[in-house]
């Protein structure tokens, strides 16, 4: 089974974040590793090429700094990666992104194209869907399980109120959620054996969907502000409750 995953690079989920004088996220200082949800991903396609043969090709859109992200997924047992290198890539919305990773895609063979279901760092949801439709593949959102049988995949889905199983035939597009894999921590010698391991580097020129125009365009962002300190309504329980009730509807604006 030749299975593609599509990875991200991403600021470390446990930094504190900041922002530039661009509204950009500072990125000085920062670590970066592959998305969580592109680990999840990489692990159930290690497995499956463990259980069933195959290889496992790793696909990122970004510049040369988005190794190390790569690198981590060739440590896990990954055989090979593909980088569309774009220096502009962090501009690219999630149609221009979708489009240029399912092009690169179609040429390699696929029986099974996985990546995460949102990135850890916009947390859009969009680029696996889009990937689907461009493809034209049948797709498995939010998928918690997954297992091969023939030419089939079965897929456990979360849904808003619980779990739906889908059969989808092959090829097709999965999109993992927490839950599908638990990422294994690669050995050193594994680690020290992927920095040796390079990616097989493709110019964003060379793909027809690197002159897709921009659909949505980000005009700034602020940081969430920090959680204020709770309030302690006291008094007898007729008035605490008209209190609470006025101070959602006037200070809050819940109400």
């Amino acid at each position: 089974m030749n299975i593609v995953v599509c990875v991200k690079q991403v600021v470390d989920t446990e930094a504190v974040i900041a922002l530039d004088g661009a509204g950009e996220v500072e990125l000085m200082g920062q670590t970066m590793v592959i998305d969580p949800y592109s680990e999840f991903a990489v692990e159930r396609a290690v497995q499956l090429k463990e259980e069933l043969g195959g290889t496992v090709t790793l696909l990122t859109l970004g510049s040369q700094d988005c190794l190390a992200a790569v690198r981590h997924g060739l440590a896990m047992g990954a055989d090979a990666a593909v980088l569309i290198e774009d220096e502009q890539w962090t501009a690219r919305d999630a149609a221009q992104a979708a489009a240029l990773l399912a092009e690169a895609a179609s040429t390699m063979g696929a029986d099974l194209v996985m990546g995460g279901w949102k990135s850890g760092d916009t947390a859009a949801a969009q680029v696996m869907g889009r990937m689907a439709a461009i493809m034209r593949l049948p797709l498995a959102n939010m998928a918690t399980g997954l297992s091969v049988e023939g030419g089939t995949i079965v897929a456990e889905c979360e849904v808003d109120d619980g779990v739906e199983t889908a059969r989808l035939p092959l090829p097709a597009v999965v999109a993992a959620q927490q839950g599908l894999a638990e990422p294994r921590y690669p050995s050193v010698r594994d680690v020290m054996q992927a920095r040796r391991r390079g990616a097989e580097v493709r110019p964003v020129a060379d793909f027809a969907a690197a002159s897709k125009p921009t659909t949505v365009t980000v005009v700034s962002r602020e940081l969430k502000p920090g959680r204020c300190g709770g309030r302690i309504v006291a008094g007898e329980a007729p008035v605490a409750v008209a209190e609470t009730v006025r101070l959602l509807a006037e200070e809050a604006k819940v109400l």
